[in-house]
């Protein structure tokens, strides 16, 4: 299968190069491809004639977003309508990467997909309008959202917590935030098994993909320095406290709930989704070699 896969060079990018050997992949970040550029992208794909395109490009920046608001809207939303428009006058899917940042988070409960979308700052805001163009633009796409992406590549909440821990004995996590964390390479596969599914019309749409259990940030610091004490890392940090929202303060307001129900996920596409804690393990063997 002939696969376009952009933002190459994040998490999600790097991870559906590493498991993609079954399949031939061009795969570009913005310096081979500006999915803005919507002549751009209408050339690439006249060329490659991909038979599905999977959209991991992203801005994500999420408190810079607050003051970068043209650039993360050019890149969440203009860019997915490109490549929208592109797949529909092509004839093919659109597999494309959001958010649980399109939600409040004043939500009891998981989020199942037709729940209201209320985002509380830029970043939600783009990612929500690129939802919206994708599925106006392109009849045959699939929407994953997904959240607290981690993996040993880029920038996450894993290996800011491992370099942390290396240089302080007393960290402040904040532990009032509830999500569930997702391992770009667990992402990666589910990605693989639903392009692989041949899917049809009966199973466009959105769909929620996060790994189980939900936890807090602070739980998932816990976790982190226990497994990387497990496995031998030099931990220098000895005490863990689990903040407040209001005691960090951040430009952007996050969602005090993101965990999402996933079911529908797993129903659609007979995946089974791994706990995030063996994808931690894995994460964390392979920053120890880095």
């Amino acid at each position: 299968m002939r696969l376009l896969i952009t933002g190459s060079k994040g998490q999600l990018g790097t991870e559906l190069i590493r498991l993609g050997s079954d399949h031939e992949l061009l795969a570009v970040d913005y310096d081979t491809l500006d999915i803005t550029d919507a002549d751009a992208v209408m050339r690439c794909m006249d060329n490659f004639h991909p038979d599905v395109v999977i959209n991991a490009a992203a801005y994500t920046a999420v408190d810079k977003a607050e003051m970068d608001v043209d650039i993360c809207f050019a890149v969440n939303r203009d860019g997915p309508e490109n490549l929208a428009k592109a797949c529909e006058q092509a004839g093919i899917p659109l597999v494309h990467v959001s958010t649980d940042y399109v939600f409040d988070g004043s939500r009891q409960a998981a989020y199942v997909e037709s729940d209201a979308v209320a985002p509380l700052g830029v970043y939600g805001a783009s990612k929500l309008a690129g939802e919206l163009a994708v599925q106006h633009c392109c009849s045959r796409h699939i929407i994953l959202r997904t959240s607290w992406v981690f993996s040993a590549h880029g920038n996450n909440f894993v290996k800011t917590m491992l370099r942390l821990g290396s240089e302080r004995s007393e960290l402040g996590i904040v532990g009032d935030q509830h999500g569930c964390p997702t391992s770009a390479s667990e992402l990666a596969r589910a990605i693989y098994a639903l392009v692989e599914s041949d899917p049809n019309e009966s199973v466009w749409g959105v769909y929620h993909f996060s790994q189980p259990a939900p936890t807090t940030w602070f739980g998932f610091a816990e976790a982190i320095f226990s497994e990387a004490s497990g496995q031998g890392m030099d931990m220098k940090v000895s005490t863990l406290k689990a903040i407040a929202t209001s005691e960090y303060p951040t430009p952007a307001k996050r969602p005090v709930n993101s965990v999402m129900d996933c079911s529908r996920f797993s129903q659609a596409f007979d995946f089974t989704i791994k706990p995030w804690s063996e994808s931690l393990q894995e994460v964390i063997k392979e920053l120890k070699h880095v």
